[in-house]
């Protein structure tokens, strides 16, 4: 199996886990106040993190990554969970994952602007339909329904590509697990006060769902998910893998419908249809101009 194939394989695992995300922070937030959310998600996953680099004694991160790594934990473990934990409050897990299908985007802009890829023609066409497609869905859902969630939603998106693209460039140098490891670590002694001092006076009326809402964020979400993520980034190209993404509103709706019992009309069902072709279309054109292509072996210029 060659890199790129790699790459997709291991982005596809990680979006298939990041779908479940948006699902469990709506049952989470019916009991925890989005911000005590997104602190204990990263302290839990923080924890766990720091456990994990002490056992395999993972390589230190240079004087000069501690930016990016601060960066990736601004997008992804603060800005993403705490943005879309808030906007849960305005709109159903449904409406908010449509909003995922902006994500691609925003992540192939920053990783010509930050990891240096220089992706075809096509593939921004592509790309652009794709999210053109989503974000039309949501005007049809009417916007002044909840500005808030959807700006809310629109400023998770901005940073957590961001977030995606530094960390994914962080992930050619360290591995994807280190990345979001360190990222957490980071965060840490942050995360942890903040827990506790935003801790609800009482569990006592919190429900399963919402304990289980919870552990999914933490472990789930906040780690795992990154470290097939930002593998598949680091193999398969920043720009190109970040349009698996666009499938994620379809493995989302699923989990929404079956779990939260939200509704799922057939226009979501045909632009989920439509952004799969344009995932097909900007991973035929990812590759800049002349870049080799492997076949039977054989490397072969793209045409």
């Amino acid at each position: 199996m060659d890199k790129s194939t790699s790459g997709w394989i291991n982005g596809l695992l990680g979006v298939l886990i990041f779908s479940g995300s948006l699902p469990a922070t709506r049952v989470a937030v019916m009991a925890f106040d989005p911000v005590f959310l997104t602190v204990a998600r990263a302290a839990i996953a923080g924890m766990v993190a720091l456990c994990l680099l002490l056992a395999f004694e993972a390589k230190r991160p240079g004087r000069g990554d501690v930016v990016p790594l601060a960066i990736v934990a601004w997008g992804v473990v603060v800005g993403f969970p705490l943005l879309t934990a808030l906007a849960l409050r305005h709109v159903t897990a449904a409406h908010s994952i449509v909003f995922i299908g902006l994500l691609p985007l925003a992540t192939a802009i920053f990783g010509v602007l930050r990891g240096g890829e220089r992706p075809r023609p096509g593939f921004w066409l592509f790309s652009g339909l794709g999210s053109a497609l989503v974000a039309g869905f949501a005007l049809t859902q009417g916007l002044s329904a909840s500005p808030v969630g959807d700006a809310l939603m629109l400023g998770a998106i901005v940073v957590c590509g961001l977030g995606y693209a530094e960390g994914g460039k962080l992930a050619r140098t360290y591995g994807g697990w280190q990345v979001i490891s360190w990222a957490l670590v980071l965060s840490l002694p942050a995360m942890i006060p903040l827990a506790l001092l935003l801790r609800p006076p009482s569990f006592a009326d919190v429900g399963e769902g919402s304990w289980i809402g919870l552990a999914y964020v933490s472990l789930f979400s906040m780690l795992l998910g990154f470290v097939f993520w930002y593998r598949g980034l680091a193999q398969g190209g920043i720009a190109a893998v970040s349009q698996l993404q666009l499938l994620q509103p379809f493995f989302g709706f699923a989990l929404a419908a079956t779990l939260l019992h939200e509704p799922v009309t057939r226009l979501m069902l045909v632009v989920t249809v439509a952004v799969v072709l344009c995932v097909a279309g900007a991973r035929r054109f990812a590759r800049p101009q002349g870049s080799p292509r492997r076949f039977a072996g054989k490397a072969v210029s793209t045409p």
